[in-house]
């Protein structure tokens, strides 16, 4: 499978930018493990956090490729011992009296909030690294997912390093 990357794409923020940085990855075969969009402190750019797992040699076509294309202003690969790599997880869980305080504890172990309550679900929103979504998720599976949505990564490197919006 290879190491798990994590790639911090500037593009202009103009319609079908995002459909060729995604096709170039289609057409030439690679997976996109994760991909987040949005628009940056400039509202003529848009920030693309794309992560993905291969050896050197795939990083290096992908960066290659992204590079040639029209739009694509900055492409930089994110040290992640050196960024702040953070998700975004709702998911919703069968309420029931009987383990609804274990829940309770989980949510508050691992600094998450129930953003909706009924008697039947709880909708809980957790932000952190993927490795504590997936342990969090592990944790509540016991009780009966219901439904659940992530929103990807998304990374800033740590101190004054930033993707440039001028060249």
């Amino acid at each position: 499978m290879g190491d798990q990357y994590v790639i911090a794409v500037l593009v202009s923020n103009i319609s079908g930018v995002l459909s060729r940085v995604s096709g170039m990855f289609t057409r030439r075969g690679f997976n996109i493990d994760s991909l987040t969009v949005g628009e940056t402190e400039s509202p003529g750019f848009s920030r693309i956090t794309i992560s993905f797992r291969g050896d050197d040699d795939i990083k290096e076509k992908i960066l290659r490729q992204l590079e040639k294309l029209h739009d694509v202003r900055e492409v930089e690969v994110l040290d992640q011992n050196g960024s702040v790599i953070r998700e975004l997880l709702l998911i919703k869980v069968r309420n029931s009296q009987d383990y609804r305080q274990d829940i309770m504890t989980a949510v508050e172990i691992f600094r998450s909030k129930i953003v909706d309550y009924s008697p039947t679900a709880l909708v809980c929103e957790l932000t952190g690294e993927s490795s504590k979504i997936d342990a969090f998720i592990e944790l509540v599976k016991p009780y009966g997912i219901m439904e659940m949505c992530r929103t990807g990564i998304v990374s800033l490197e740590r101190g004054e390093n930033c993707l440039k919006t001028v060249k």
